[in-house]
């Protein structure tokens, strides 16, 4: 799924090239680069599909050159992850009635790999012989409060498989108080919003919980990986309701259950998720950009293109962030109004600025 805007990233991350399609880790490659390089290590390439908004077409192509036309799966409009694997399902469909699935972010931080597959490939043999809807929960390193959570039920474990249990709740993201239960508790692990499921499970799940949507894709089946495939995607859309698999599938499910891990996970949703990643200096901050110069300055994250000069003095635990003539400084601790600023920049100057 690489068809977020990432506007917590802002003005790094913008709606023309969002944070999937950034370096943002210094690595040399894009989000979107490392989690197909990922991938491609346990699935075959030509069985990666890529959904993103159709804005994104040529960006996906610069990417992952030697992606074809139809591994592409592109959106008239941002409707949320419900539609979008709906659609997936469908397309799927066609070519194998009896595939197993795994769903990903395309702009996720995995530190250790060789877990993680791992992890998948654990998860896949479960769903291959089990009617389940499997989501993955990590292991909780602090009381976090910009994650939601899964309650994993103790007492009904897979045999076998003492990291795999039944769930017991789903929860939005926490107050600090509340997250400080969930950490000290051992039952509640952060929601990764990645997803293992066979076809056949899924498909049912939607026809017991989104019929409607359901309906109209077996409406039309016929018109998937065919030349009307577009007009039906771009009538379909604006029709379709804006909902998470989270809410619109797995809160209702019966089947669904939870594989915990560990192996270096981060959704870099925000600033300071990145901060917690990226190397420090001697006074904790992160410095992006050849040409900057901190006096007196600790615990900030500092990121300035290569051509710009930038002297700060003075600042405690700020985001400085200068891209594309766009200027922000911003306290960590209020990052969430990052949002806030976007918006108030699209209404008072347009969409150019965002």
């Amino acid at each position: 799924m690489a068809g977020g805007v990432g506007s917590r990233f802002w003005p790094l991350s913008r709606s023309n090239k969002p944070k999937q399609f950034l370096d943002i880790l210094g690595l040399g490659k894009s989000l979107l680069q490392l989690t197909y390089d990922r991938f491609k290590k346990i699935i075959p390439e030509e069985n990666i599909l890529i959904v993103a908004h159709e804005d994104y077409e040529q960006l996906i192509y610069e990417h992952i050159p030697g992606i074809k036309k139809e591994q592409l799966l592109l959106e008239p409009m941002r409707k949320n992850t419900a539609v979008c694997i709906a659609y997936s399902n469908f397309k799927i469909f066609k070519n194998n009635p009896k595939a197993n699935l795994v769903v990903a972010p395309s702009d996720h931080l995995i530190l250790r790999e060789d877990e993680f597959l791992s992890i998948i490939e654990q998860g896949l043999e479960f769903t291959s012989t089990n009617d389940a809807l499997l989501t993955i929960g990590i292991q909780p390193s602090r009381p976090e409060t910009g994650y939601g959570y899964i309650q994993a039920n103790g007492d009904k474990s897979v045999k076998g498989s003492p990291n795999l249990h039944k769930v017991k709740t789903f929860t939005e993201k926490p107050n600090i108080e509340m997250a400080k239960v969930f950490f000290e508790s051992g039952e509640f692990f952060w929601n990764s919003g990645i997803f293992i499921w066979s076809l056949e499970s899924i498909m049912h799940s939607f026809e017991l919980y989104m019929p409607d949507l359901n309906n109209q894709f077996n409406e039309s089946l016929d018109s998937l990986n065919s030349s009307l495939e577009k007009e039906f995607i771009n009538n379909l859309y604006p029709k379709s309701k804006s909902i998470s698999i989270d809410y619109a599938i797995m809160e209702k499910a019966e089947n669904v259950y939870v594989l915990t891990a560990d192996f270096g996970w981060s959704d870099l949703g925000t600033w300071g998720s990145l901060y917690s990643h990226l190397d420090k200096d001697e006074y904790e901050n992160t410095i992006t950009g050849k040409n900057i110069f901190l006096y007196n300055s600790k615990n900030c994250i500092v990121n300035i293109p290569d051509n710009k000069l930038a002297v700060i003095h003075g600042l405690d635990d700020y985001i400085v962030v200068e891209s594309d003539q766009i200027l922000l400084i911003c306290k960590k601790d209020e990052e969430q109004k990052i949002k806030e600023f976007v918006n108030d920049v699209r209404i008072k100057k347009g969409e150019e600025f965002v």
